[in-house]
């Protein structure tokens, strides 16, 4: 059994004692989890490095996660289902998310109810830690990984850092964000700093008499293992790239074990499972960085458990695009998700897809199918996934020729017009983004996690009665809705103030040689970067607003343009690129008169709809094909048409 046991630190009844319908009350359960994997097993020989990894007595590697389950105090009234919430650079997102919860403050260690419709309907969560450099405290669950033991010399391979400023900074942690730096060894000859000015720029060759291992501490110089500094600083706009010998060996890849095998653990019935009858459906929910890392443990074939059996019944990995991470190589850093690397080789799609550069063909399912334990999936993703260059890889061929055919286990969708974050996180303009960086618009204000609420629902039924949900939903090359980013770019109305993309700094991916020793997750760095693998976006009506995809009235009976991207801000360097997880918002001119005087291409408001009953009576039609598509839950039609006359009222008042 690879779960030894839990160490609860605390219990208490969640959410203040609050009532969640029939079900009741809560209970939040936290602590940690101590597991035991057998690294000759074939299952687990697909975890780089867990070899050579320190053994117990039993000959298993043992590693420790930080868990918070949310479940019902009267266990009888749960639902017998499970989400197993794939914390996000440690931090929680499920609940928050599909209860429509407001943003929760950065130093709460609560996970806010919302509206409760998981709890009212009986379901129990569990947010696990996996990630290795998380810097561990009450609001973020992260895990303790064994360490490798690699012997010195070449084979033991190096690492690579990205480092992007927003301003000009003179050092700067040895970690991706602010994570657990990996120390530099003392010996490190053959560290080496690059230079580009965009993603796609030629990397340059840095002297390495202008930059050592330290950091300023009260205006002075210290050495420092953990730190970079560089005499003329980095520059805002600009990436960095370090390559260098770290001093620690963590095995990274038993993260996505302890996510397997809690889902296993708790699925059976055990005296030291939490739900001592078990759970009859498991589910798994990945957002971003943890989307990729669902989308990665499928391709290593890990929804299959050290017995043979199925582990997840259901995934939802949301706004992952086609990518999978860097979650299974030596060194590896989980938060990287623009660097050239592990992360952004194929597999792109579900089933076999051949690459028409190495001739390879593959697909994320290929070793599920043949244990059989494929999960249904639901793929969700934002404007955003598509800007930045591999959202339609999941669902085009590689060449760039043909739409790939649906497969029978998984449906995707676009949630037409958004940004890669909901809306429930804005902040006014020139306001950070999730990186740091400014955006030269305001962000875009489209709320879709009604669309995702209903998706996990879709999924749930899916899995637990066989109903189907609704067909996948994306640009597609055979009805013209697919189109390459320069074509939607050439054909975005010219709006007053609107700064396009410069589609010469667009990110793509590309083919990525990444050394010999690649296959035994060994990386050579920087990586040798060639062909560019093709982009599709969503096509565009006249008001720049996308055309396919599951459009919200935001997008079907408009008040603004809205895009899955955003200019970086002077101010932050390199305005002519976007920010990657950013979208926009312009809005329309509230009447003719505005509209002359700015000479704004866009019908205005008051030309589109005779009053704000109009456009209301729009709205609700709108969202009854919505639920009548199954796109949107009957119970989410007052909070979709609230959230429009409220934004209705917002343009009104800025006359």
């Amino acid at each position: 059994m690879p779960v030894l046991g839990f160490n609860i630190e605390e219990r208490h009844i969640y959410a203040a004692g609050r009532i969640f319908g029939p079900v009741g009350r809560y209970e939040k359960i936290t602590g940690k989890v101590k597991f035991a994997v057998n690294p000759a097993l074939a299952i687990n020989k697909t975890i780089t490095d867990l070899k050579l990894a320190k053994l117990n007595s039993s000959g298993l590697v043992e590693f420790t996660s930080d868990f918070s389950l949310l479940i019902p105090e009267n266990k009888s009234m749960s639902n017998q289902k499970l989400i197993v919430d794939v914390v996000n650079r440690g931090r929680p997102r499920f609940v928050s998310t599909i209860n429509l919860a407001e943003a929760e403050p950065p130093d709460s260690t609560e996970m806010p109810p919302g509206d409760g419709y998981l709890f009212k309907n009986g379901y129990s969560v569990i947010a696990i830690g996996w990630q290795w450099d998380v810097l561990r405290n009450t609001n973020l669950l992260g895990l303790e990984a064994p360490e490798a033991e690699v012997i010195s010399g070449p084979e033991k391979g190096l690492a690579m850092v990205e480092i992007r400023p927003d301003r000009i900074q003179h050092s700067r942690l040895l970690a991706d964000r602010v994570h657990q730096p990996n120390p530099a060894a003392k010996e490190n000859d053959l560290a080496k700093l690059y230079v580009r000015h965009w993603e796609d720029d030629s990397p340059k060759l840095i002297n390495r008499e202008e930059w050592e291992f330290g950091t300023l501490i009260g205006g002075k110089l210290e050495p420092s293992s953990e730190h970079i500094f560089l005499k003329n600083g980095f520059q805002p706009g600009l990436i960095y790239h370090l390559v260098y010998s770290p001093e620690r060996c963590p095995v990274v890849g038993v993260g996505l074990l302890a996510v397997r095998e809690i889902a296993s653990f708790l699925r059976a019935p055990s005296p030291l499972n939490p739900m001592p009858k078990g759970f009859d459906w498991i589910f798994g929910y990945g957002v971003s960085q943890t989307g990729r890392l669902l989308r990665h443990l499928m391709y290593l074939g890990l929804n299959t458990d050290e017995q043979g059996g199925k582990v997840f019944d259901g995934l939802l990995p949301h706004v992952a695009g086609s990518r999978m991470g860097e979650f299974n190589h030596r060194f590896a850093q989980p938060s990287v998700q623009s660097m050239p690397g592990f992360g952004h080789l194929p597999p792109f799609s579900d089933d076999n897809n051949k690459d028409p550069f190495s001739q390879k063909t593959d697909g994320l399912l290929v070793k599920l199918r043949e244990a059989n334990t494929v999960p249904k999936i639901i793929y969700t993703n934002t404007s955003a996934e598509y800007w930045r260059g591999d959202g339609s890889l999941s669902h085009i061929s590689m060449d760039g020729r043909k739409d790939l055919e649906p497969n029978a286990e998984s449906r995707i969708y676009l949630f037409a017009g958004t940004q890669h974050i909901d809306s429930k996180s804005l902040a006014p303009p020139g306001s950070d983004a999730a990186d740091g960086t400014m955006g030269q618009h305001f962000p875009n204000i489209i709320d879709y996690r009604p669309l995702l609420r209903a998706a996990f629902f879709n999924l749930d039924r899916w899995v637990t009665q066989n109903i189907n949900p609704p067909d996948s939903n994306h640009p597609r090359l055979d009805d013209q809705t697919a189109v390459s980013r320069d074509t939607a770019l050439a054909k975005f109305p010219e709006i007053p103030d609107m700064s396009k993309p410069n589609s010469e700094f667009l990110w793509s991916l590309r083919e990525i040689d990444l050394g010999e020793a690649a296959s035994t997750g060994v990386g050579s760095y920087p990586p040798l970067e060639g062909r560019f693998y093709p982009c599709f976006v969503s096509a565009i009506d006249v008001d720049g607003n996308e055309l396919s995809g599951i459009k919200l009235p935001d997008i079907s009976v408009p008040l603004a343009t809205y895009s899955g991207w955003n200019p970086r801000h002077s101010e932050s360097g390199a305005p002519d690129q976007i920010i990657p997880m950013q979208g926009s918002t312009h809005y329309l001119p509230l009447t003719e008169e505005i509209r002359k005087h700015l000479q704004d291409p866009r019908q205005s408001v008051e030309k589109r709809y005779k009053s704000k009953d109009h456009y209301l009576r729009l709205v609700e039609f709108e969202v009854e094909t919505l639920v009548t598509d199954g796109y949107l839950l009957l119970e989410d039609f007052e909070f979709v048409v609230k959230s429009q006359s409220s934004k209705f009222d917002s343009l009104s008042q800025q006359e």
